[in-house]
């Protein structure tokens, strides 16, 4: 099943039930005006919107063309964003570059900080920021749960998993490092993120969801130029399960809590072959080029985006269809 918010009701927007191919929509306010309503009551709520789903799909549901354009993230706030970094090759070179090494609890306790959730952009939205701030974009997979219980298990968490979507967690890179000297983490140095315009249920991923986890490449293009494709399923240390029982430890999550993969990277040699030019499957950040760069170059060369940049992030299935639709942001410089 397949789901998104239209910018249209109110600032949490109207929820519509899209067909698979993302051609049609239609509007569901006799079950849920929100998609965070549906969430709420998903034991009612679920059986419902699939018949809703099953009939688009067959043509035989009165619909309306669905516009990607005309859509927020499918939660345009939510009660939590909890962003973990499940795959350490990322870790490990953005601290090589600085020569520090990775600590051994990182293998087996995840990284995890919680992100501004009160106001998420569109996928279509423009990214606001000053260029001196180093904007990047961040490809992620996320998942939204159910409720879930304090202490559940990575078993349990995994059960609770509701919706699948994409996220590009946008990182303001030079206000990191003095952001994190202070020891309380990242605040300004992220912003509002946005995610897909369309939130999927994990069995419309078919053989591609299991162990909870999603396995398929994540596909960026920056300036219209394929920028990576990393495979999301592929040297990822924690699996969605194991994210959601790592927040679960000491607190409940309520319906419509986001948790996200952090970026998305493949190990890889070195940045000649890492790069999709030379038969890699590239990034799904600048800092890790950035990183590669100052590894084996003492700097790095490849510039933060700037004014009118445009990055893209879709996955397709086996078929080549495109799942989630497309997340296009563009950069448009803060004036002060």
């Amino acid at each position: 099943m397949k789901l998104a918010t239209l910018k249209q009701g109110g600032r949490d927007g109207t929820l519509v039930v899209v067909s698979r191919d993302l051609a049609r929509c239609r509007a569901v306010p006799a079950v849920a005006r929100t998609l965070q309503a549906a969430l709420d009551d998903w034991t009612a709520c679920e059986s419902q919107l699939r018949e809703v789903y099953e009939a688009l799909n067959s043509d035989a549901e009165e619909w309306q063309p669905f516009d990607e354009a005309a859509c927020h993230s499918p939660l345009p706030r939510a009660y939590q964003w909890a962003d973990g970094s499940a795959y350490i090759n990322h870790v490990e070179l953005v601290r090589k570059a600085r020569n520090a090494e990775v600590p051994s609890s990182f293998y087996t306790d995840p990284l995890m900080y919680q992100g501004g959730s009160d106001s998420f952009i569109g996928p279509r939205d423009a990214v606001v920021a000053d260029e001196a701030w180093g904007i990047d974009f961040e490809a992620e997979a996320t998942v939204v749960t159910g409720d879930v219980p304090r202490g559940a298990t990575p078993a349990e968490a995994a059960k609770a998993i509701r919706l699948v979507m994409l996220v590009n967690d946008v990182s303001l890179r030079n206000l990191i490092p003095n952001e994190l000297a202070k020891g309380f983490g990242f605040f300004q140095s992220k912003p509002a993120s946005a995610f897909s315009p369309v939130a999927v249920t994990p069995d419309e991923l078919g053989e591609a969801w299991h162990d909870a986890k999603v396995h398929l490449p994540l596909v960026v293009h920056l300036n219209g130029k394929l920028f990576g494709r990393p495979e999301v399923g592929v040297d990822v240390t924690f699996d969605f399960g194991q994210l959601i029982a790592h927040v679960a430890k000491t607190r409940e999550l309520e319906a419509g809590s986001i948790i996200g993969s952090g970026t998305v990277s493949n190990k890889q040699d070195d940045l000649w072959g890492s790069s999709i030019e030379h038969g890699g499957v590239g990034y799904c950040c600048l800092a890790e080029v950035r990183t590669y760069e100052t590894i084996e170059q003492g700097e790095p060369a490849t510039p933060f985006m700037r004014d009118g940049d445009v990055v893209r992030i879709e996955m397709f299935d086996r078929a080549g269809r495109n799942i989630f639709g497309t997340i296009e942001n563009r950069v448009a410089t803060l004036k002060g």
